[in-house]
């Protein structure tokens, strides 16, 4: 890994793809949100993750491997955090009117978020789906599980995730 600039960070993250989950660490600037720089402007063509650790699911058994480095496409990213315990603060204004969380469960690949994504109080779901135009969205209080991989449990206060790549349910 090369030096520092007086004005960066590492930060440990998780990313997903349809076939892939990465955890490593990511140089970003010392001023930077991690959680939510795929909303910014400026994000590069390919992630840099130092020393990653990846569980590749394609294939039928989840395989393993370890890296030095990993760049990863992306526009392949599904979904993307920082690893716990680490966090930011959140991308809301709790105190904004007529905004109401909206429980979803949100299937990335072999992946199951539930969590909550921030709507107006003043609509349904269907139709904040419809008018939304950012690809990447916010998910609040997400459990993360795969159903590969029953020891894999992991609890974020807030990642993203790609509005295009990701199937949205509703829990009866």
């Amino acid at each position: 890994m090369r030096a520092l600039a007086p004005d960066e960070k590492i930060a440990t993250v998780m990313l997903y793809t349809n076939n892939i989950l990465a955890h490593g660490e990511l140089i970003a600037k010392e001023s930077a949100r991690v959680s939510i720089w795929l909303r910014t402007q400026g994000v590069p063509n390919y992630i840099h993750l130092h020393k990653p650790q990846v569980i590749s699911f394609a294939g039928g058994t989840p395989k393993t491997s370890s890296f030095a480095e990993l760049f990863v496409p992306t526009v392949q990213l599904t979904a993307f955090h920082l690893a716990p315990p680490a966090q930011d603060a959140m991308d809301y204004d709790a105190n904004e009117a007529n905004r109401m969380m909206q429980p979803l469960e949100i299937m990335v690949g072999s992946f199951l978020f539930k969590g909550s994504i921030r709507i107006s109080s003043l609509t349904d779901i269907s139709t904040s789906l419809d008018v939304m135009r950012a690809s990447w969205m916010s998910i609040y209080d997400a459990d993360i599980s795969n159903s590969f991989l029953p020891q894999f449990n992991v609890h974020v206060p807030m990642l993203v995730v790609n509005s295009n790549y990701v199937n949205f349910g509703i829990a009866s």
